[in-house]
């Protein structure tokens, strides 16, 4: 009965990570929509930074007062976590920058499979065909929904893959840094935070700059860009701190399939409130992905429920916490970049930012 009602207070945990994941990761869309595209501010890495130093700033504050616990585990780990996640940040900027928009969702679209592969590479995680077959509908809808055009340069490939690559890595890490040391994702973005935030705040204004040609500390910030970065440093909070809690509670395939489920929300947004142009192809992309995010979140349900029975209750635990399902139907760069890439890369040196 104990362990019954502990296995539904864990689903209720994270089923209330994935909804907060998703509410702050759209609204920070929606504020970095204006603040990039209509306000001119393209400068995103460096704007990264300040949300990682705000985050960190905020965890401190409740460390203070003692709203969690801190954990120190191997300082080695931290850094080459944090400093890794600071630089798969910086190469999806750049690889928005330098591809097309087509070529950018293809390389988000990568992640999952990479994942899946590095996971039963390295970690001889099984995923079932079932699964496979769900992701498989998930990446096609949203490859339907999304990509326009697939043109290819050679630097903007090497850039993807290197940022496909470091994602995968940082995400896969996230969850098992967690399982090695026991502890939680707040413990574990409060010691990292510092790295990832003095990465992205010493390489952002340069990155920023090679992709606009725009200086970030020459820029002229009004009082209403001055709300609308304060506005999008809060929300960070939220987005940073539900995304190592969903990785940490579920499984980075499944973080990355939450993903997508977030970016045909902002397509909706962008369609019903601001009225974006919409096509055939992005309501049967919506549709199709749909469909793979509800067979994904059957089948790891499904699967998880097979094999409690056959596990000790330690074990089952982590089962759980591999294969959750993802009920309903990236950091920092991946948010970023959702908010203006329905178009055209905003950061692209060679174009200018839509007003």
């Amino acid at each position: 009965m104990g362990e019954k009602s502990e296995n539904q207070r864990f689903q209720l945990g994270t089923i209330g990570a994935l909804c907060l994941s998703v509410i702050s990761s759209v609204s920070i869309v929606i504020c970095n929509k204006a603040l990039i595209s209509t306000l001119g501010f393209t400068f995103a890495t460096t704007l990264t930074s300040w949300h990682l130093l705000v985050t960190f700033c905020s965890l401190h504050v409740a460390l203070w007062l003692k709203m969690f616990e801190h954990k120190p585990f191997d300082p080695r780990a931290v850094m080459g976590f944090g400093i890794l996640n600071g630089i798969s940040i910086g190469l999806l900027n750049l690889s928005l920058g330098f591809n097309s928009v087509g070529f950018y969702q293809m390389t988000k679209l990568a992640i999952i499979p990479c994942t899946v592969l590095l996971e039963t590479l390295f970690f001889l995680k099984k995923f079932s065909r079932s699964i496979q077959f769900s992701l498989g509908i998930l990446l096609l809808g949203v490859g339907i929904a999304t990509i326009t055009d697939l043109q290819l340069n050679l630097l903007g490939s090497v850039l993807s893959l290197l940022a496909i690559l470091t994602t995968c890595v940082a995400q896969i890490m996230t969850n098992s840094i967690q399982k090695k040391f026991k502890v939680s994702s707040t413990q574990l973005l409060y010691q990292s935070c510092p790295y990832q935030a003095i990465t992205l705040f010493i390489f952002g204004p340069f990155l920023d700059g090679l992709l606009t040609n725009k200086n970030v500390f020459a820029f002229h910030y009004t009082p209403t860009v001055l709300v609308f970065i304060v506005l999008s440093c809060l929300i960070s909070i939220s987005v940073n701190f539900s995304t190592f809690l969903v990785i940490g509670k579920t499984s980075a395939v499944t973080y990355q399939v939450l993903g997508h489920l977030k970016t045909c929300l902002v397509l909706t947004f962008g369609y019903v409130l601001l009225r974006d142009p919409f096509s055939w192809r992005n309501i049967l992309g919506i549709l199709v992905a749909v469909v793979g995010m509800i067979l994904y979140s059957y089948y790891c349900s499904a699967e998880g429920q097979q094999k409690a029975p056959d596990a000790s209750a330690q074990h089952s635990q982590g089962n759980e916490n591999d294969t959750d399902p993802l009920i309903v139907a990236e950091d920092g760069a991946s948010i970023l970049a959702d908010g203006v890439v329905a178009k055209e890369p905003a950061w692209n040196s060679k174009k200018d930012v839509d007003a």
